[in-house]
């Protein structure tokens, strides 16, 4: 079988540098005229590519707002990229680590724009809240595949993983996200974001590592 062609470097580069803007302009045109009222030719303009290209390197208005999500999903740093916890400290350090970087994405003011769109635009466009649900979900299942590590580990007791997932993250999240959706207000700072996973990660160990 023919091996497939390496791309140039140069190819590469600005491949990526486009797809960047698309994800920009997308992210800027959803913001500014919600998803529904937003079309393909709004972002290739606002990106400065042709819909050829923008199809091509990102895909429809569906994928695009599914990059969208999932490019500040990524940033959370779900639990899946540490090491096997070893020891109990270990465990809470991670939840601590997790915790801290989950509440500062949650309260950065670009995730909290795209939940107040998904508000606003329930009845019309329901495909960004389904979007933020499968990235819940995926940052649930990643937290929930830790935990098991820690029971495999007789670090974490027993019970459903995924449940254990759901409490720290009601524990850890949930508030911050709900008044800085509703209200606003400044982000947190790393310090406070630190102290609140610590505190979270404190209380569950207290009922649920052994």
């Amino acid at each position: 079988m023919k091996a497939p062609a390496r791309l140039d470097p140069e190819d590469a580069a600005g491949e990526a540098d486009a797809r960047a803007r698309i994800l920009s302009a997308a992210f800027g045109a959803f913001m500014e005229n919600g998803y529904r009222r937003t079309s393909t030719l709004d972002i290739a303009t606002r990106a400065k590519v042709s819909k050829r290209d923008l199809y091509a390197l990102v895909g429809n208005k569906q994928e695009i707002l599914h990059a969208c999500v999932a490019n500040r999903a990524r940033r959370m740093a779900p639990p899946e990229a540490f090491p096997a916890p070893q020891t109990r400290q270990d465990v809470v350090e991670t939840l601590t680590r997790f915790g801290a970087t989950l509440i500062a994405e949650l309260c950065h003011p670009a995730v909290i724009g795209i939940h107040r769109l998904a508000i606003s635009e329930r009845q019309d466009s329901p495909e960004l809240s389904r979007e933020i649900v499968r990235t819940g979900e995926g940052t649930r299942n990643a937290l929930a595949k830790f935990l098991a590590q820690g029971q495999t580990a007789g670090l974490v007791g027993a019970g459903n993983p995924a449940t254990m997932a759901d409490l720290f993250l009601d524990l850890v999240a949930a508030p911050w996200l709900m008044l800085r959706t509703l209200i606003g207000g400044d982000p947190p700072s790393p310090q406070q974001a630190r102290r609140r996973a610590a505190s979270a990660a404190a209380n569950f160990a207290k009922l649920h590592l052994t």
